[in-house]
């Protein structure tokens, strides 16, 4: 079996036939995300009201807009096929990889010790039951399977139907990161960063500061530091917890976080929040890109859909950050909150918390 190379900044699978097959899966996805989800919640919201229920109730019980839906015909069938698209995708992928997954395993050992960036790693370092979970359906999930970076990295790919084939989400968000308003971004913290898509991004719109990635998986960010030493890249990436950084008081002018909260305990955010108030220095903004929060009112059908995907796609922390006052949370956390530049993306949250 041989590498057959990248596609720009992403690995190719070890066979033609591997990719052809998840080309199908990421056109198959699109379909259920783009053109299913909407007429699947048309039907629910036509049926919610043939039932006599309002659809800007945010007060009315989820198992109440549940019995609705389940009348329409679409709505298993939408529901078969985000989960068995996702099953395919990800047994596939991590098939393609583990064929090679010896010379993969030995590209993250060569590359350990490489700059231009370092990568920390604490061989004591014990990785929390809640973090131990197969998110997605990626088989392993983050901290388990040894070649979880490139499985992710790839899987990603027909997650997000192709829109980041070559981390174009990611530069996008990025972009949007809100410096503090003296501007000095000195130093970085991309909290949560997995593979570094988003850490060498940061990189890339703030050339001059030290840009730091942190993670809890350490297959996820060994493949990260080896990916930014294949690009040249000069980040650095660290794994530990987000609510436990071994990085000191007021060290960092900002810190981003893309898609971090829903996939924590509840319990557990408010010391994330604490400890990245701890780092930022005074006038340090948070820049914040999130799930939803129901109190922001949210139609029945992202409801319905963000229940099923917290119990069937394996996003078992989702509900607890959706139906909690995240905005409250990070004022008691000490911040102040202000709303974030928009995405592309329109389902994510953008919020900016500034360290007084």
């Amino acid at each position: 079996m041989t590498d057959r190379g990248n596609l720009g900044v992403l690995p190719r699978t070890t066979t033609l036939a591997d990719e052809s097959y998840l080309d199908f899966l990421e056109s198959f996805r699109d379909v259920v995300l783009t053109k299913m989800f909407p007429a699947m919640a048309a039907a629910g919201h036509a049926r919610m009201q043939q039932d006599g229920l309002p659809l800007d109730d945010d007060s009315l019980p989820l198992e109440t807009i549940q019995a609705s839906f389940a009348k329409a015909a679409i709505v298993p069938t939408w529901q078969r096929f985000m989960r068995s698209q996702q099953e395919m995708s990800w047994r596939r992928t991590r098939q393609s990889f583990a064929r090679t997954m010896d010379a993969q395993l030995k590209l993250l050992e060569e590359t350990e010790k490489a700059g231009p960036g370092k990568l920390v790693i604490d061989p004591a370092f014990a990785v929390p039951a809640y973090a131990r979970r197969e998110i997605h359906l990626q088989p392993g999930g983050y901290t388990d399977d040894p070649i979880s970076g490139i499985v992710y990295h790839y899987g990603t790919k027909v997650f997000y139907q192709g829109g980041n084939d070559q981390d174009e989400m990611h530069a996008e968000l990025a972009g949007l990161a809100t410096p503090p308003a003296d501007g000095k971004m000195d130093r970085i913290l991309d909290l949560g960063c997995t593979i570094g898509q988003g850490t060498i991004q940061l990189k890339q719109h703030f050339p001059d500061a030290e840009v730091w990635g942190l993670d809890v998986g350490e297959p996820v960010v060994r493949y990260a530091h080896a990916r930014a030493v294949k690009l040249g890249v000069d980040v650095n990436f660290r794994q530990a917890l987000a609510e436990d950084m071994p990085f000191e008081d007021g060290s960092f002018d900002h810190v981003f976080a893309y898609i971090l909260f829903h996939e924590v305990p509840i319990e557990v955010i408010p010391r994330i929040l604490a400890d990245v108030r701890r780092i930022l220095r005074p006038g340090g903004t948070f820049s914040i890109f999130e799930f939803p929060s129901a109190s922001q009112h949210l139609p029945p059908a992202y409801r319905f859909m963000i229940d099923y995907d917290s119990h069937n796609n394996c996003e078992p922390y989702s509900l607890g950050f959706v139906y909690a006052d995240f905005h409250g949370m990070l004022k008691d956390a000490g911040f102040a909150i202000s709303e974030g530049p928009r995405s592309r993306n329109d389902f994510l949250q953008s919020i900016v918390a500034t360290k007084p």
